[in-house]
This record gives structure tokens, C-alpha cells and sequence, in this order.
């Protein structure tokens, strides 16, 4: 009765828990939160100070007293109970900051972590507040999230590009028949795009310059109008601040090795998939989603390497959390699709 009656002081919510970002779908609202996924806590404790875009601000330019932190690597919890502060600090803004509301949760979770990470995201949602949780797969809550038919007895291919990982899967009738994992996406490419500056201009930068970069000039591609952009870091031989103007070619030659892992990570997905649902991809393709999904030209690149038509969501960042919002809405598909522990 308990339940019951906190049920009706609450709004079920989806939550894409991401390495870069967290998006959360309020059932009948819509998406209602996009934040960074970045903690700012007092430095030797866990006392949470900012959380999202304030705490995003704060990465690499915190007195030693301060540390912003992203609580999740890879897809994965990194840090047990900042990710637990986080998402209670999530939960309660899209209720507006009441505290007797207990929500069921849905949370999209990559398709290759192990029982012991699924068990780690499960429990810092019902730390968080969350009166039930749901975990569903990343790559099968993208492709609800694009409107991909897949209940039906043919073959959809969904490749999700996140922060932390690539979901590469094959999905029919409503089940994942092959699925991929691996952990490189967009913040492996701010990674290789540091690196390479480090590399050829003894030029230091942070992440929030490498992803700005790569937004800016990044592609996977050859473009028909390169570009470039100033870079201002710290000169690593002299100690003192330096600009620099790069090209998006040098960014696409930085980018190359995360870029051909993803790429590959499909190639192995197709090479493993069933003649009949193969035959089905031949004509539907994939559809990409996720924020690398927006980097120029990896659409081109994909289908020069898989001879297949390569579709981009109409909004890949909001894809998984979409899905969720869908899936709120049809509890049975998700007892179908979804383990539930209370």
C-alpha cells in the first residue's frame, strides 16, 4: 500500500546514464534533463558542491581544494558514491526538489558490462531514491529511440556512439541477436586529439579544449572544404601559454586510431551476423546514433567500409533516452526486454 501510494507522487523516469552526458525522460513530459555528467566535490571528502553544467565549468580550472570528477568511465561507475550523489541530485531536480518522491526508474546501460556493474548502477538508483529499477541496453533502447520496427522478424542495425563506449547490435524481435561492445568513443577521440598536439607541438591542452576542437574541425572523412582553428594550451618546453593554428586534417589524422576501432567493431558485428538478417541489412542499413554520430563525414566512412546504406538518427544524442521515454510506456515489453531486482 506503501508503494502504492508513493507511486501516485511520482513520474516514472528514463535515465541515459552517460560518461559525458546524463539525459533524463519524465514519463508524459519528455526529456527534461541534459546535463554533463561531472561532479565538483570539496577535495578529501565526498561533499558534492556542483553537479552538471556548473560542475562541467569547473573541470581542470579548481583550487586544490575543489576536485570536479566524472564518476563514470567507460560506460561504466567509476566512483560508487558520486555516481549515487548524482543521480539523486538528477532524480530530485526533475521533481522539482521534493523529497518524498520515489520513481521507478528505467537505466540504459552499455551491453557489455558484467553483473557486478550492472548490480552497481542498480543499487545507486535505489540509493538515489528510485522506489524500483530497470536496466535495458544501451544499443536496444537506441534503436526504440529511433523508431527502428524491432519487434519485427528482420534484422535492424544500431551503432551508438557515446562518450565512453560504441554499442554496435543486431536486433530482431525485440531481442539483441548480436551485439558489440567496445570501450572507445568520444572521449577517446578528445584523448587521441591531446595526445597528437602533445606528439607534434609540445602543446598541452585539456579536455574541454580537445572536445571543443573536435566539434569545431573534427571529421573521419576528407572533407570538401577543410578549415582550421587557434588551439591556445601551455608549451611544453618553455612552460608559458602558446597558440596555434591546426586543420581539421591534422584533427582527422589524430582521430584515426579511435575512429578505425569503431569501424572495425562493426566490420566483426556484420561478419558474425545470420545470412537471412544479413540480407535484411542490405537493403535497411544502419542507423547511427549517440553524439559521434555527429562527427563529419563518419557516416561516409562507415558505409566505404561496409558496402551498406548509413542512416544518422534525427537527434543521435537523444536516441537512448527516447528509448527509455518508449519503453515507460510499455511496461510489459520492458519486463520482456529488462531484468528487474527490487
Amino acid at each position: 500500500m506503501f508503494d502504492y501510494l508513493m507511486g501516485l507522487f511520482s513520474n516514472d523516469i528514463g535515465i541515459d546514464l552517460g560518461t559525458a552526458n546524463t539525459l533524463v525522460y519524465v514519463r508524459d513530459r519528455g526529456i527534461v534533463l541534459r546535463e554533463p555528467s561531472v561532479v565538483a566535490i570539496q577535495s578529501g571528502t565526498n561533499r558534492v558542491l556542483a553537479v552538471g553544467d556548473e560542475a562541467k565549468r569547473m573541470l581542470g580550472r579548481t583550487p586544490s581544494s575543489i576536485v570536479a570528477v566524472r564518476p563514470l568511465k567507460g560506460g561504466v561507475i567509476a566512483d560508487f558514491e558520486i555516481t549515487e550523489a548524482m543521480l539523486r541530485y538528477f532524480i530530485r531536480k526533475v521533481h522539482n526538489r521534493r523529497k518524498m518522491v520515489r520513481p521507478r526508474v528505467i537505466v540504459a546501460v552499455p551491453s557489455g558490462i558484467t553483473e557486478v556493474e550492472k548490480r552497481a548502477v542498480k543499487d545507486s538508483a535505489l540509493r538515489a531514491g528510485a522506489r524500483e529499477v530497470y536496466l535495458i541496453e544501451e544499443p536496444m533502447a537506441a534503436a526504440i529511440g529511433v523508431n527502428l520496427p524491432v519487434q519485427e522478424p528482420a534484422g535492424n542495425m544500431i551503432v551508438d556512439i557515446g562518450g565512453g563506449t560504441t554499442e554496435v547490435a543486431l536486433i530482431s524481435l525485440a531481442g539483441i541477436v548480436i551485439s558489440r561492445s567496445v570501450r572507445v568513443g568520444g572521449d577517446e577521440m578528445d584523448e587521441a586529439l591531446a595526445q597528437y598536439l602533445k606528439r607534434v607541438y609540445n602543446l598541452m591542452i585539456g579536455e574541454r579544449t580537445a572536445e571543443e576542437i573536435k566539434i569545431s574541425i573534427g571529421s573521419a572523412y576528407p572533407m570538401e572544404q577543410e578549415m582550421s582553428i587557434e588551439v591556445k594550451g601551455r608549451d611544453l618546453v618553455t612552460g608559458l601559454p602558446k597558440t596555434l593554428t591546426i586543420t581539421s586534417e591534422e584533427v582527422r589524422e589524430a582521430l584515426q586510431e579511435p575512429v578505425s576501432t569503431i569501424v572495425e567493431a562493426i566490420r566483426i558485428t556484420l561478419e558474425r551476423c545470420p545470412p537471412e538478417l544479413a540480407a535484411d541489412l542490405v537493403d535497411r542499413g544502419m542507423v547511427l546514433a549517440g553524439g559521434g554520430a555527429l562527427l563529419r563525414g563518419i557516416d561516409k566512412l562507415i558505409a566505404e567500409n561496409t558496402g551498406l546504406p548509413v542512416h544518422i538518427a534525427d537527434d543521435p544524442l537523444s536516441a537512448v533516452a527516447e528509448g527509455t521515454g518508449v519503453v515507460l510506456h510499455e511496461l510489459n515489453f520492458l519486463r520482456k526486454i529488462a531484468s528487474s531486482e527490487r
